[in-house]
């Protein structure tokens, strides 16, 4: 793919007089854009003031040309100042505010070298370049239609799309972590270069109960998971089939997670790793073929995938164990095929706006306990039709570029599954109740998430969010029918590590009306609830809190605490405590 040149800003602008400062001076150039840009607000000198002492001790970096999207010719620098309004678009971003780690491993163009197989362990989808060298992003898609959505509502003063796209670098869904063995770069550029690139990562997750909990069930818990993903550009192996590229997820995955056997807890899951295919020596998650057309206007995907790849997930919340790849109230939906497990399906994808996003999909429904090595396609059982459709306002706001997301999601699944009612009544007492009946099951979900400052460089995951979402599921067929969350994720909170990531998120899970009353029922009746049940069941309260260190190239190091209150969603299990430690290392 040829690269594209993006002009450098005009003559006269600080980000100019730093491409041609020497490296001694780099910090002083900086020190001079601070007041370049002091009369357009002063919120943005504090923030320059904040990083000052991190930025300038670090060596220089390549310089910054931040470009906005032309439909009609491309790109073209930012206009001179007298000549537009000084709005957030352009006045364009805070040179501190952009300025890229020395540690990242994104190169100075802002976009990583594609195709990039992703980043599994944060539930990323592979990144594939558009069909066509000649489209206004890369790793993006290009809008539909040159207008834009509800940011249009927005003063000028926060819209930083007023008139035009921005560029690919803005659009990188995460940070990277690098490598851990660089010295295998050469060999896989000479594989990307033929239409090959593949990833392999470790995760492993120790959690130990140090209060609470189960009597007597104190002591540490370990789980681990090593993925290979690998992506085929089928248009660099045959320029006939352009926009093409087939992906493929295989996992191992082993251990004893805490939850059940140290907290008694059956819902939500504490440990990410362990859910749904424990043990199993090579899972296989996705195979499926993608197709990016209409001059880079729809991206189609089908065959095995999970959901929560691309339904109700993002890097934001799959940095935090309880909610990767999606929100507890999510994975308790058996139609929504929650990583790892996949299913047959498809999804279409595309933007109707510059700064909104649709997505549509149609996949097949199995027993969660279906072909548990995916592998054994014959074995599962369909039972029904999942149709999910998500749509996204993905404004940024101020000069900085500041992005968020606000989704709005719905899934239908055609399944009709057991009354909850009649979960844990022996069947012949469950037939006889009056209202008893089997339903489809429908889902919502809002999320949202907003960068509140930026540090480090132009990707969405370079700045401090703050973070909230609900969750509503049919009562009569669910377990989980409702989830609230909210939180934060920050980084540069020490000055001297841009890249490390603090987070804190709070989430509440109810269970459901018709699940509780069978509980009612079986103990006024006699019945047993069973040996997972420690009592009829209402709500929890789970806390959790990490700090993530940037250790090294393609190394992660994450501390973990977390806070459940009511475990098991019951009164009869003490308040649990647990410590534990996450890691992640990319080859």
């Amino acid at each position: 793919m040829p690269k594209i040149h993006r002009p450098l800003p005009h003559r006269g602008t600080p980000e100019r007089a730093l491409c041609s400062l020497p490296t001694r001076t780099a910090a002083a150039a900086f020190a001079l854009a601070s007041v370049w840009h002091t009369p357009f607000g002063v919120g943005t000198a504090q923030a320059q003031t904040t990083h000052a002492s991190a930025l300038t001790a670090q060596p220089a970096v390549a310089p910054v040309s931040d470009t906005i999207i032309n439909p009609g010719s491309k790109v073209h620098a930012l206009p001179t100042q007298s000549l537009r309004p000084l709005d957030a678009e352009t006045i364009g971003p805070d040179l501190s505010a952009i300025r890229r780690p020395p540690n990242t491993p994104i190169p100075p163009s802002g976009v990583p070298i594609l195709p990039s197989p992703g980043l599994a362990p944060l539930s990323v989808m592979p990144i594939m370049p558009s069909e066509t060298p000649h489209s206004l992003h890369q790793i993006e898609l290009d809008a539909l239609s040159n207008a834009e959505g509800p940011s249009a509502l927005l003063p000028a003063s926060l819209d930083a799309q007023r008139d035009y796209d921005l560029p690919d670098p803005y659009y990188v869904p995460t940070a990277g972590t690098g490598h851990l063995i660089p010295q295998l770069m050469p060999f896989r550029d000479r594989l990307r270069d033929k239409g090959f690139s593949f990833s392999f990562s470790y995760k492993g997750e120790a959690m130990g109960l140090v209060a609470g909990g189960l009597p007597h069930q104190k002591g540490i818990s370990y789980v681990h998971e090593l993925t290979l993903q690998t992506t085929f550009d089928l248009g660099r192996m045959n320029q006939s089939l352009n926009g093409w590229s087939v992906h493929a997820l295989v996992m191992e995955r082993a251990g004893r997670a805490a939850q059940n056997v140290r907290v008694g807890e059956y819902y939500a899951a504490l440990q990410e790793v362990y859910t749904l295919s424990g043990n199993v020596v090579a899972h296989l998650v996705d195979m499926y073929a993608e197709k990016k057309m209409l001059n880079n206007k729809l991206d189609i995907i089908f065959g095995r995938m999970s959901l929560t790849h691309v339904f109700a997930t993002s890097p934001l919340l799959c940095s935090f164990m309880v909610t990767c790849s999606a929100p507890v109230a999510i994975k308790q939906l058996p139609g929504m095929s929650v990583y790892p497990k996949a299913t047959w399906g498809a999804r279409v994808r595309f933007r109707p706006t510059r700064d909104t996003a649709l997505q549509v999909g149609a996949y097949s429904v199995s027993k969660i306990t279906d072909n548990p090595s995916g592998w054994a396609w014959g074995a599962e059982d369909a039972t029904g039709l999942s149709l999910p459709i998500e749509l996204t306002w993905a404004p940024f706001l101020t000069r900085n570029r500041l992005p968020g997301h606000y989704v709005l999601g719905y899934e239908h699944d055609t399944t009709r599954y057991a009354d909850k009612i009649g979960s844990v009544l022996p069947a012949h007492v469950a037939n006889t109740l009056p209202g008893t009946r089997s339903a489809p099951s429908d889902s919502m979900w809002l999320e949202a998430d907003q960068m509140i400052y930026r540090l480090g460089g132009r990707n969405q995951m370079a700045g401090g969010y703050l973070m909230a979402g609900y969750v509503h599921a049919t009562p009569r067929v669910v377990n989980i029918s409702d989830q609230a969350y909210a939180g934060l994720s920050f980084v540069g909170l020490i000055p001297s590590r841009m890249t490390d990531r603090f987070g804190v998120l709070y989430s509440w899970y109810k269970v459901s009306r018709r699940r509780r009353e069978s509980q009612i029922l079986a103990v006024e009746n006699g019945y047993s609830l069973g040996s997972t049940i420690h009592g009829i069941q209402n709500d929890s309260e789970l806390i959790e809190a990490y700090y993530g260190i940037d250790a090294t190239h393609g190394v992660l190091v994450q501390p973990e605490f977390q806070y459940m209150i009511h475990p098991g969603e019951t009164h009869n299990i003490r308040n649990a405590a647990l410590v534990g430690l996450k890691v992640i290392a990319a080859l």
